[in-house]
């Protein structure tokens, strides 16, 4: 690459059909990807939020991009470990400094991209790697890239410098991947010293399962290790898949002053290079190899993809069941509690003995519940105050219900998260003690038991809107009716009251009913009750349901869609199928784009050049 290139004639983009519908596909797929998220804590579920990223960067740095400008120039990747004299190849093979090298570590924080002027347009923020600002002067910012035009570079290459792949700082080993996955061609730089080491052969494992097109420079090895250590590193590529890449080695030994090796040391690999250049054909082959290796290779990852969002779906719809649950126990303990009695206890059941008169009244209610209705009405001595102090225990017995059993709603709600890894970093992360009731929740529990108490207040109103002159409504006055509607809907089942058998507390409902029966008849008591029962139940629906929202809004927050991993999978299977359609049309016979390449260089792989020593 020390002389002017022309210009070759580029491959035609793909105008067809075909192409705009897979560009489409791959679009969808990326947004499908982007969907698919995975805030869960579920088993394996790193590797997968990992694999998403990457894939959704590879299509957005490179597999898009290069689809919709096919003709681009053929972007080369100079990538490979710490020390093994990436930049000082890149300087050789251009024939001068255009990338720093040096002997402090990291050494390229930034990367270079080196190009024929002619192609410069190729290059803008909207194409390739597009959220790397561009620079055309020297920095040491990871997320830029430095633009370098070069007449001897030629037209239709471009090379660029990458970070080490195995850098202490981690923003250039991420830097280095994501310039790797964006390359048309790999040509993966490795040192005696190195080329068994396991990040490179990762790297390279990741290579061969999308079909990249990879050529490896075996740098800074001793002449006496030449052969022996090439054998060996030409075997573990064929082991894993990569018995077609180019091998080129690169003998160690002395650089000039400014820092280049001698041009004979790196003919071979400039020769490859700009051969593969001129030939548009060849480095179609290598693009088209690479591109469609990638493209391949998302979609099958997507599913594992796909797979792992239903395991986020499956852990939320178990953390959902789970607090529906737990608050679907605690409405129905407070709906059987205040049906079957238990409130007509205690202070309720004190003061509405206060209300109705204590001694021989209820005690003949224990044994003799059939009294006639006129008399049992006529022992009652309650006064208004009286009736204030039922409604007032009653509200009280109330609230202390719903707090009681709101608390114990939440602590099973998270006794159960906290079984479930998903569920404990959920509650870890939920900026309030999710294990116990709201803080406001006693003062909410008063306003609605207030409520209730004023709607049952205003159903005795009206309903004795004709009867408001009767002796008997204004004996007991509206205050005294409705508190006698209260006790007899705590102990009201299915519209049937408790019977004596229940004691003092069902013979005092049984009085309580007696007396509003003898005001408003059996069938409007009937009703009234019904009715209050059913306003309580609402009231207490609404309380918990906003308790459990707390747990269900937040796994709302999420964003987990319960129809994404068909999506997805959808997705990825229009990608394959659009694939697998233009494959079929294809000529029989087309043989590998790196073959093609690689044969376009006879005797590539046996390099014989001298290394300079202070090359990256």
């Amino acid at each position: 690459m020390t002389e002017p290139q022309t210009r070759p004639e580029s491959p035609a983009g793909d105008p067809s059909p075909d192409a705009g519908r897979m560009l489409t596909a791959l679009v969808q797929l990326r947004g499908a990807l982007q969907q698919a998220v995975l805030p869960l804590e579920v088993p394996e579920v790193e590797v997968h939020r990992s694999a998403r990223a990457d894939m959704i960067a590879q299509l957005e740095d490179y597999v898009i991009p290069r689809l919709m400008t096919i003709e681009a120039p053929m972007l080369a990747v100079v990538g490979g470990s710490t020390g093994a004299g990436k930049s000082t190849l890149v300087n050789s093979l251009v024939g001068r400094r255009v990338t720093q090298p040096g002997v402090l570590r990291p050494t390229t924080r930034s990367p270079v991209l080196v190009h024929n002027p002619e192609d410069a347009h190729w290059f803008g923020q909207d194409r390739l790697l597009p959220d790397l600002e561009r620079v055309t002067t020297a920095t040491n910012d990871p997320s830029a890239l430095q633009l370098v035009p070069s007449e001897t570079v030629p037209a239709g290459l471009a090379v660029l410098d990458a970070p080490d792949i195995d850098s202490v700082e981690e923003a250039n080993r991420t830097l280095a991947a994501q310039l790797l996955a964006a390359a048309d061609l790999w040509l993966f730089v490795t040192s005696a010293a190195r080329y068994a080491d396991q990040v490179p052969w990762q790297f390279l494992r990741e290579a061969a399962e999308r079909s990249a097109a990879v050529a490896i420079v075996l740098d800074r090895t001793p002449p006496e290790a030449v052969e022996t250590v090439a054998s060996h590193l030409a075997r573990m590529l064929a082991s894993r898949g990569l018995k077609d890449s180019p091998l080129f080695t690169v003998h160690e030994g002395p650089v000039d002053d400014e820092g280049l090796l001698p041009a004979s040391s790196v003919a071979e690999i400039r020769g490859w290079l700009e051969s593969l250049a001129a030939d548009a054909e060849a480095r179609a082959g290598v693009v088209r190899q690479t591109l469609e290796g990638a493209i391949r290779n998302v979609a099958q990852r997507t599913h594992l993809v796909a797979d792992a969002e239903t395991s986020q779906v499956e852990a939320l719809t178990r953390l959902r069941e789970d607090a529906e649950k737990a608050y679907a126990a605690s409405t129905a303990a407070v709906r059987e509690a205040s049906a079957d009695g238990t409130l007509l206890r205690g202070e309720v059941l004190a003061r509405w003995q206060e209300f109705v008169g204590t001694g021989e009244l209820l005690r003949s209610l224990e044994t003799r519940v059939g009294w006639l209705r006129d008399r049992i009405v006529n022992a009652v001595k309650g006064k208004p105050q009286q009736a204030e102090r039922v409604q007032v225990a009653v509200e009280s017995g109330l609230e202390t219900l719903l707090t009681e059993h709101a608390e114990a709603a939440a602590e099973r709600a998270e006794a159960s998260w906290q079984s479930l890894a998903s569920g404990q970093a959920l509650l870890r992360d939920a900026g309030e003690d999710l294990g116990r009731a709201s803080r406001d929740f006693r003062r909410r529990a008063e306003r609605a038991v207030r409520d209730w108490q004023r709607d049952v207040l205003e159903m005795v109103r009206e309903e004795g809107a004709d009867k408001r002159t009767t002796a008997r409504f204004l004996a007991y006055g509206v205050n005294g009716l409705s508190v006698a509607l209260m006790v007899v809907v705590f102990a009201h089942t299915g519209g049937a009251l408790v019977g004596a058998e229940a004691g003092i507390a069902g013979g005092g409902a049984v009085l309580g009913q007696k007396l509003l029966e003898a005001v408003f008849g059996d069938q409007a008591v009937r009703s009234l009750a019904e009715r209050a029962r059913q306003d309580l139940e609402r009231r207490v629906a609404e309380l918990y349901d906003a308790e459990r929202a707390r747990y269900l809004d937040l796994l709302a927050s999420l964003g987990v869609d319960e129809g994404s991993p068909e999506t997805l999978r959808q997705a990825a299977r229009r990608v394959d199928d659009l694939r697998f359609a233009q494959s079929a049309r294809q000529e029989p016979g087309a043989g590998s784009a790196q073959g093609s390449a690689q044969a376009s260089v006879p005797g590539s792989g046996t390099g014989t050049g001298v290394a300079g020593g202070t090359g990256d």
